[in-house]
């Protein structure tokens, strides 16, 4: 499966390892669906000279259990792993995904390895939001940012890869975000968001219950539900920002930019931060109404 809008990058990291200059630290930052993980195995495929997904000089670590976030002991595995000599005479390849869930016990534990790193070894971390991760961790890796592609170019490539499908109003509704689009049913994502939106609207207004929908939300659906909350409020922000960009991450200010509006951005930015705790904590024993209630009455003010 190709990605052209991830080619550059690509020739960057080949170009890279065959002229023997393969950093020991790659900290892929994407924008959210963009393509962070497929890239991060990709260059492991290339390291390792694979076309396999299994691999024993392979090592992913990823959230476990019921917990999402990454922990100690996981880093001190893969940091033993790393240490050994491999079995093909090659790289030793860890990915950690996505590594702005370091815990902080586990980010401490990493930056031994990123101290002294093994040699021949490459550690890819994935990530949205590196300010979640330590500067003595970022400043130790070399950084590939992956921004979301044109709108043409991300529905050509869900149309070849998914077949044909209103991919435009899933974008719409998701966030220009093709690699998250592409694992649903694009018309069940579009009669879903087009729903959330619709509430959020009116409960911005005053003319929604937020408790009957939040239990409505906790029923069914709501991991997506949340990602189109999240996006909903990225675009207000956008908007009224007056910037062009997808925000990822943007350092709030007190007020928005257009004196007339009546909206504050430091709440928008907190409201949003509160949209992606609830959905990193969606595995644990929440209860999923009353969180819901609690950002829709803060929506509301």
């Amino acid at each position: 499966m190709s990605v052209p809008w991830l080619e550059k990058e690509m020739a960057a990291l080949r170009a890279a390892y065959e002229t023997d200059r393969m950093p020991h630290a790659l900290l892929i930052h994407e924008a959210p669906g963009a393509g962070g993980d497929w890239l991060a195995n990709w260059t492991a495929r290339m390291v390792l000279r694979t076309e396999r997904e299994q691999h024993p000089d392979w090592i992913r670590v990823h959230p476990i259990d019921e917990s999402k976030q990454i922990r100690i002991e996981q880093i001190r595995e893969l940091g033993e792993e790393l240490s050994l000599t491999s079995h093909q005479g090659g790289y030793k390849v860890g990915v950690i995904s996505p590594a702005d869930v370091l815990n902080r016990f586990a980010a401490n534990a990493l930056l031994k390895t990123l101290e002294e790193p093994p040699p021949r070894t490459v550690l890819i971390l994935v990530v949205t939001q590196p300010s979640r991760l330590p500067a003595t961790i970022l400043s130790r890796c070399q950084r590939v940012r992956i921004a979301a592609p044109e709108r043409a170019q991300a529905v050509a490539w869900l149309e070849a890869n998914r077949g044909p499908g209103n991919w435009n109003a899933v974008l719409d509704i998701v966030g220009e975000a093709p690699m998250q689009a592409a694992e649903g049913d694009p018309e069940a994502v579009v009669q879903i968001g087009s729903e959330v939106h619709r509430g959020l609207d009116e409960m911005k207004a005053g003319r929604a219950d937020p408790v009957a929908t939040a239990e409505r939300w906790a029923r069914a659906e709501l991991p997506l539900r949340l990602r189109c909350f999240e996006n909903w409020l990225t675009e207000r922000i956008r908007d009224h920002s007056g910037s062009p960009a997808f925000l990822t991450e943007v350092g709030a200010v007190t007020y928005l930019k257009r004196p007339q509006t009546v909206l504050n951005i430091r709440g928008l930015f907190e409201l949003l931060d509160g949209v992606r705790d609830l959905r990193s904590a969606l595995d644990t024993p929440i209860n999923r109404g009353l969180a819901l209630e609690t950002l829709f009455r803060r929506l509301e003010r």
